[in-house]
């Protein structure tokens, strides 16, 4: 039996914890299905919750996930070398793309369109938009069914969530929405992902971060 002792106000237990194997765990927001108590007493019976964290999921957390044996969190040197090999698909892509749009506008050119505007746009969007539609392949549905894109393949790595499981098609959707985006920041966005890892404890990139994942060196 977990005794929960706080502090009762307006319907709802404010800086709730439960003692259990020396444990201590701050709950929010949790509603009391007993009312008949009131200051600090003991509840055993609540109906649920709007905000909890327990403490063992809280050290879960900042643990981080499950490493297989002899896998560690990949190092940046690691990360950048599947990052470019990902890149010259990208880059590919962008040729592609280039060619299939250049031809258009040319055709436009021909009939006497002002395509000015167009080809501004069609140079600053290149980037994002071939790293999107190459990584719905290398870094939503690979990662998904393998956990790594080519690159990271190549590297030897893989990506997981808190639980050490693979990614779910959604999330790695959501992963790479997070990482095409800070491509709209020029040079900048994608720089400054590519380099956060050098200074962060789990050696996360901000799109790792936009979804929970992390990126680990199997053996």
């Amino acid at each position: 039996m977990i005794e929960f002792h706080g502090e009762k106000k307006n319907g709802f237990l404010h800086q709730l914890w439960g003692a259990k194997s020396g444990q201590r765990a701050i709950l929010h927001r949790l509603w009391i299905t007993d009312t008949g108590c009131t200051g600090n007493a003991a509840w055993t019976t609540i109906a649920g919750f709007g905000r909890a964290a327990s403490a063992s999921g809280a050290l879960r957390y900042a643990a981080g996930p499950p490493l297989p044996p002899g896998a560690t969190y990949a190092l940046w040197a690691d990360r950048v070398v599947g990052y470019l090999i990902d890149m010259v698909l990208v880059g590919v892509g962008m040729g592609v793309l280039y060619l299939v749009l250049g031809g258009l506008f040319a055709m436009m050119a021909g009939l006497g369109s002002n395509i000015a505007g167009g080809m501004c746009c069609m140079m600053i969007l290149l980037f994002p938009v071939s790293s999107l539609l190459v990584g719905l392949f290398n870094g939503v549905y690979l990662v998904a069914q393998r956990g790594a894109s080519i690159g990271q393949g190549v590297m030897n790595l893989k990506v997981v969530d808190i639980n050490g499981n693979l990614l779910s098609t959604g999330t790695a959707f959501i992963r790479l929405i997070a990482r095409v985006a800070l491509g709209f920041v020029p040079m900048v966005g994608p720089l400054l992902d590519l380099l956060w890892p050098l200074w962060d404890e789990k050696r996360q990139t901000l799109h790792d971060k936009a979804v929970g994942s992390y990126v680990l060196k199997l053996r």
